[in-house]
């Protein structure tokens, strides 16, 4: 049986009045892909937000490879979103001031890897990601698309146990927005890392192994690996 990395029993959240988890179960395995879905204000960004330990559940438990998140203080847990989790947002969060292998290499840096041992793994993406000649350049020289694949990048320089991906693709054109989901399945799937994605849209979930829908704090479907996705093109090299 593949080895479950990630879980949340029981989740609950309340912010005020409101209920925005209110009992959600959920396990990913190790190289999984899936995709959290549901309207606005359904809870999916809030179960993201408590799986990757950036908020405490009023109650359940979160567990990374058998040991708790939610009990843990604020620094265990940043120590954590460092070195064992990546993170893709909607619109990059690069560093305007930082060149593109400085962004990438950031996560390394800020937990204490001498930036001239940082930057050698973190040039090493850009190749695979389509960024060789960029790494000097600073995110205002780069395409939407090239930024995001930055972003990617610096998600994975530490090979996390999981990347989280919160609308990935919500600020790029259906083109890119294919390429991006393209190399992202790919590149968490080829250091066997789990993806955990929030989106809106179908289509980009459609690239998952398997999709969830949440609503009024409710896990309501659980598509499991048998959901059509779309043929992959293939890319040459080997991530």
């Amino acid at each position: 049986m593949t080895e479950t990395v990630l879980s949340g029993t029981g989740l609950e959240k309340r912010f005020g009045g409101t209920v925005a988890l209110a009992g959600v179960d959920l396990s990913i395995r190790r190289g999984e892909t899936i995709a959290i879905m549901g309207p606005s204000g359904s809870g999916k960004s809030t179960l993201l937000h408590c799986l990757a330990g950036i908020m405490r559940p009023d109650r359940g438990e979160v567990t990374l490879l058998g040991q708790r998140v939610d009990t843990q203080s604020e620094a265990q847990r940043s120590r954590l979103r460092r070195s064992r989790f990546g993170f893709l947002f909607q619109f990059g969060q690069l560093l305007p001031e930082l060149t593109a292998e400085e962004n990438v290499a950031l996560p390394l840096l800020l937990d204490g890897t001498p930036k001239p041992k940082a930057l050698p793994p973190a040039r090493s993406w850009f190749g695979p990601l389509g960024l060789a000649g960029l790494e000097r350049r600073r995110p205002g020289e780069l395409s939407g698309g090239e930024a995001q694949r930055v972003a990617l990048a610096r998600a994975l320089v530490t090979g996390p146990a999981v990347v989280f991906a919160d609308e990935p693709t919500g600020a790029l054109d259906q083109a890119n927005g294919a390429e991006t989901m393209r190399i992202l399945v790919e590149a968490t799937k080829g250091q066997d890392s789990c993806l955990v994605l929030v989106t809106h849209d179908a289509s980009v979930a459609a690239h998952c192994d398997r999709k969830v829908e949440v609503r009024d704090g409710r896990l309501v479907v659980d598509a499991g690996p048998g959901a059509a996705k779309p043929e992959l093109p293939q890319r040459a090299g080997a991530w």
